[in-house]
């Protein structure tokens, strides 16, 4: 028996084709490799975990995985990198370079951008009182200063109602490097809402409501010759 052909079903059967291979082509095959799917809010993976079990604060990019004889090439793109931090000829162009000579994995903006997450969560633990908290983002000198601080507001019955609002600028001020030690000193420029409440509740000091400019000089340091990529705060001073 002959069958009628009807143009119209080759019109559907290659439509059909088409829609199958463009949801191939979009949605593409899982071959059990993929990344799980981006979550803002969770906490990045410690890709250098310590035997301490401390966190990375401001961990220098791929710290131990370059390799020592670094090709001509690498060493001036680094260099490159740091003349647009600093003017070439400068102090602080001059410190950086040494620096980046120790460890060739330094990069400026990768570091200002620990050094920002860094000082929100010190100004945060600060104010909360976290002493645990603070143990791993500080020095012992400026770890014992703050707690120092803390102890004497509990003794007072005071606390602090903080909110970080953000960080408008954040810019290397100042470097250098002592023996293996690396420090390179950051301006930041935020803006936080404070308040200093007594045992009452009545506002001793700072606004609630009011937004402050607060401009702090805070200076981070490592051991370049230490496994620890952690960077640590050893000094602070305000600029107002």
């Amino acid at each position: 028996m002959n069958e009628i052909f009807d143009p119209l079903n080759l019109v559907l059967m290659g439509l059909a084709v088409f829609i199958l291979f463009r949801l191939r082509s979009v949605l593409g095959k899982r071959t059990g490799n993929e990344r799980p799917p981006f979550d803002p809010y969770s906490k990045p993976e410690q890709t250098n975990e310590q035997p301490n079990g401390q966190d990375n604060v401001i961990p220098l990019p791929n710290q131990g995985d370059q390799p020592a004889d670094m090709m001509p090439e690498q060493a001036q793109g680094g260099d490159v990198v740091i003349d647009k931090v600093a003017p070439e000829g400068s102090a602080l162009n001059s410190a950086l370079k040494q620096i980046l000579s120790v460890d060739r994995s330094f990069e400026p903006s990768e570091f200002l951008g620990g050094a920002r997450a860094a000082y929100e969560m010190i100004v945060m633990a600060f104010a909360d009182g976290d002493k645990k908290a603070l143990k791993n983002l500080l020095s012992p000198e400026v770890f014992d200063g703050f707690v120092g601080a803390i102890d004497d507001r509990e003794k007072r019955g005071e606390t602090i109602e903080s909110t970080f609002v953000g960080i408008d600028k954040s810019e290397i001020v100042e470097a250098a490097l002592k023996g293996s030690v690396a420090q390179v000193t950051v301006k930041i420029h935020s803006q936080l809402i404070s308040a200093t409440r007594d045992k009452a509740g009545e506002v001793v000091d700072g606004d609630p409501a009011k937004v402050t400019e607060v401009v702090d000089i805070w200076t981070f340091a490592r051991d370049t010759n230490s496994r620890d990529p952690n960077w640590k705060l050893v000094a602070t001073e305000s600029a107002e």
